[in-house]
């Protein structure tokens, strides 16, 4: 290898760096001409070998021969290794009278390789300059090519330029005559499945041109079409395409097919290009088919003649690795007709055909993984015991069989195991006492012998190697405080032989568990206790869940507790500081009737509240609004709006004077996010009029002559929604016989219908109501609240004599 020498640079030179650059960039080029210098060398060496094998002569001899060769084919050295190896003729040996003499270094007569004859060479192939220029480069190509998928890529990466080639297939025939796509470029994954298989029928192109060693030319393709069966889905998308035989060392016949999509027929030029095609890609198809052949075909029929007489489901098979070297499939090269009908009898008999074929699903099943582990040295592997439906004497039966995956050299044998009824059996017991956390335990007080099942060591936390524990002994395992109770049962079950059935506790590595133990005695013909039968099953989860139980329900019970005497507290509170009139009151000349529901569902006191007084000058104050929220703190916050607003009403503050100042100081209460709504209302006795403004609350509903409408709302916002709000007033007058309802959501509200429905119903009840007697409000009532309660109501009726 070459290397540059170069100084020690100085920080900051750029030049350097540069310099840098170029020595890599030519150690990699160096680099690079090594590898492709080495695999050529293997290609040529091989040619040689073959040459020395064939005609006898000397390495020199037959490099001298290749050379010679090359030159009078018009050919280049490489591409005269490729057609040497795929075309191994048999030649003459050298000999005294054929070949001339020639002098060693120890002057020995050695037999010189003159060039051979036209009966010893492979025949002449002349093409024009452009096609030799493109086999030259074909040939280099080769040299890195290993599989025949990489092969068709190749073919397919020269094709393209040269003769519009859109796909390329490869074909091998196996034993049996059927071919197999061993590689493939230009087609898709799905397509290349469906057309793995060929069978050897008559009517396929690919299968023609093998039987009659002739390549198969399909120019036309609505000729074609009806000849042949086309490979394709749709047949159409290649419309001319053509099948190239070629003959293998081992028997085995390959077969290329380059497919275009363009109509038309191949030119001569295009025939020479592609036999040239053929004839270098000879040997390095042959590398390829013999390595992947791993028996012999009498071997091969020897195997399957020995599973063809096995009388247990089993196969044999060989991997099938990628480019990458990785395992891509399984080839079956051998079954019973035992395992076909497990692997799926419909699919008929898998010899030959890749695994994923027979069964597509199986990469996702644990045997795959169990193949791909025995395969690379992990020892022999065995899945668990599963079910497998199957027919004998035309009856459906469900049998158990287990698979078990080993290793035999380069290939694995996949057996299925078949589990008997005692099997089965005893599989289901291990299952339900796993399931269940259940065992069993047998002691024979006879023979001082204990056993118990694999389940009872997991449940007592006892390592298996120390064995089962005498019955006596049981109770030594319990917690301190629970041994006696459980040493008095077990002593009276071996005295009396009395059944017992007891919980008790261990301390085990994963903390308290809690057991339960059932035993019973078996005597003999005199009545002699000889065997003790015992039951032992881990009541752990449950006993937890019983215990969470508990507490969730005594939490739930003192919750209940605490906010039951919270809501007697709240109501006292809410009726000290909200007193309701026993029966109308008169106002300033107004008859005021008031009702306060609270709510049915839920157990908290809600904030509605209402102010309905006489002011010094003779007005009267109307209020009524609601807290958001229940309980005490609603509580407080609505008795604190109550009696300040109508403290500064009553000093001479003006309506919206007063929301702002109540904005303001639920803003700063002990709960800043407090909001609530509200409706303030003066009435004027002198002229009767009604000046109120509102907070973010419904307006008052007024009925006159047996009309119902609300009045329209000034603007405002609820009270604590921000620090800058704005209220407006409005008024209106009243007339004598008018009748204002001033209420809370409560009364309007059903989820989940918009509010707007709730506010029609209260206009046509109390249109539908016009009762003018004490206690009319109850009526009004009853109609609006049918159903359950699920907020406090609220109501001033307000009405306006008619004698006035």
């Amino acid at each position: 290898m070459k290397s540059d020498r170069f100084a020690p640079t100085t920080s900051g030179t750029v030049p350097d760096v540069v310099e840098l650059a170029r020595v890599v960039a030519q150690q990699r080029a160096e680099m690079d001409r090594l590898r492709e210098h080495a695999a050529t060398t293997v290609v040529v060496e091989r040619a040689k070998g073959v040459v020395m094998a064939l005609a006898g002569c000397t390495a020199d001899a037959a490099e001298e021969t290749l050379y010679q060769r090359a030159k009078a084919a018009g050919r280049t050295a490489l591409e005269e290794c490729w057609v040497t190896l795929g075309e191994l003729t048999p030649a003459r040996p050298c000999d005294d009278a054929d070949a001339p003499r020639t002098r060693d270094g120890n002057g020995s007569a050695t037999a010189a390789a003159s060039s051979p004859s036209a009966d010893d060479a492979p025949a002449p192939f002349a093409a024009p300059d452009d096609v030799a220029d493109a086999l030259s480069r074909l040939g280099r190509a080769l040299v890195h090519v290993d599989t025949h998928q990489a092969l068709a890529q190749c073919l397919l990466n020269h094709l393209v330029p040269e003769l519009d080639a859109e796909s390329v297939m490869i074909y091998v025939r196996r034993s049996g005559g059927g071919l197999e796509l061993s590689g493939y470029a230009g087609i898709d994954d799905g397509l290349a499945a469906r057309w793995r298989h060929v069978p050897p029928f008559s009517g396929m192109a690919v299968v023609d041109a093998l039987q009659t060693g002739e390549p198969r030319w399909l120019e036309h393709f609505s000729e074609d079409s009806r000849r042949y069966l086309l490979i394709g889905e749709p047949p159409e998308r290649w419309q001319s395409r053509v099948w190239l035989p070629l003959r293998a060392w081992d028997g085995s016949d390959v077969c290329i097919g380059v497919l275009r999509g363009r109509p038309g027929a191949f030119t001569s030029h295009d025939r020479t290009h592609l036999r040239g095609v053929v004839r270098l890609c000879a040997g390095r198809l042959r590398s390829l088919t013999s390595s992947s052949v791993k028996l012999h075909e009498a071997d091969t029929n020897a195997v399957r003649s020995l599973f063809a007489a096995l009388p247990v489901p089993a196969m044999l098979l060989t991997p099938v690795t990628s480019s990458s070297g990785d395992v891509e499939d399984f080839r079956v090269d051998a079954a019973t007709a035992q395992a076909a009908d497990l692997l799926g009898g419909s699919s008929g008999d898998p010899t030959g055909r890749r695994l994923r074929e027979v069964r597509p699903g199986l990469t996702d099943l644990p045997v795959w993984q169990g193949c791909l582990n025995a395969l690379a040295g992990g020892g022999p592997w065995e899945s668990e015991p599963f079910a497998h439906q199957q027919s004998v004497d035309g009856v459906l039966e469900l049998a158990t069989y287990s698979v078990r995956v080993t290793r035999l050299e380069d290939a694995l044998v996949v057996a299925w195991l078949r589990h008997d009824s005692s099997d089965r059996q005893e599989q289901r017991l291990a299952e339900l006492q796993r399931l269940g956390n259940v065992g069993w335990a047998n002691w024979n007080l006879a023979r001082d012998e204990s056993s118990w099942s694999a389940q009872v060591f997991t449940i007592l936390d006892r390592d298996p190697a120390d064995g089962p524990v005498r019955l006596d002994g049981v109770p030594g395992l319990a917690l301190p405080e629970d041994r006696p109770a459980l040493r008095s049962a077990v002593e009276a079950l071996l005295r009396e032989g009395r059944p017992f059935d007891t919980s008790f506790r261990i301390s085990g590595r994963s903390g308290v568990r809690h057991l339960r133990l059932v035993a019973e005695v078996v005597a003999d013909g005199h009545g002699t206790p000889f065997e003790v039968h015992g039951v032992v099953q881990d009541l752990t989860a449950r006993r937890r869940a019983e215990l969470a139980l508990v507490e969730s329900e005594r939490a739930i019970l003192t919750q209940h507790d605490v906010l039951q005497s919270e809501r007697i507290l709240v109501a006292r509170l809410q009726n000290a500081l909200l007193p309701l009139p026993d029966k109308v009151i008169d106002l300033s000349g107004l008859r005021v009737e008031v009702a306060y529901l609270p709510a049915q569902a839920g157990i908290h006191v809600g904030g509605d509240w209402f102010s309905a007084v006489e002011l010094p000058d003779g007005d009267s104050l109307f209020v009524i609004g609601d807290v958001a929220g229940h309980g005490v703190d609603a509580v407080a916050t609505m008795a604190q709006l109550r009696f300040t607003a109508k403290g500064m009403v009553s000093t001479g503050s003006s309506l919206t004077g007063a929301l702002s100042r109540l904005n303001s100081l639920l803003l700063h209460s002990r709960d800043p996010h407090g909001t609530a709504t509200m409706v303030i209302a003066r009435y004027h006795a002198e002229d009767r009029r009604l000046v109120w403004a509102q907070a973010g609350h419904t307006p008052p509903l007024l009925l006159r002559d047996g009309a119902a409408t609300y009045l329209r709302r000034p603007r405002g916002i609820l009270l604590g929604a921000t620090l800058d709000p704005h209220f407006e007033e409005a008024e209106h007058r009243l007339e004598p016989g008018d009748r204002l309802l001033m209420y809370t959501d409560g009364l309007v509200e059903r989820a989940p219908e918009n509010i707007d429905v709730g506010l029609a119903r209260l206009a046509d009840a109390a249109a539908a109501h016009p009762e003018h007697t004490p206690g009319s409000l109850g009526t009004l009532l009853d109609v609006m609240l049918e159903d359950e309660r699920r907020d406090d109501v609220c109501v001033l009726d307000i009405r306006v004599p008619r004698d006035l």
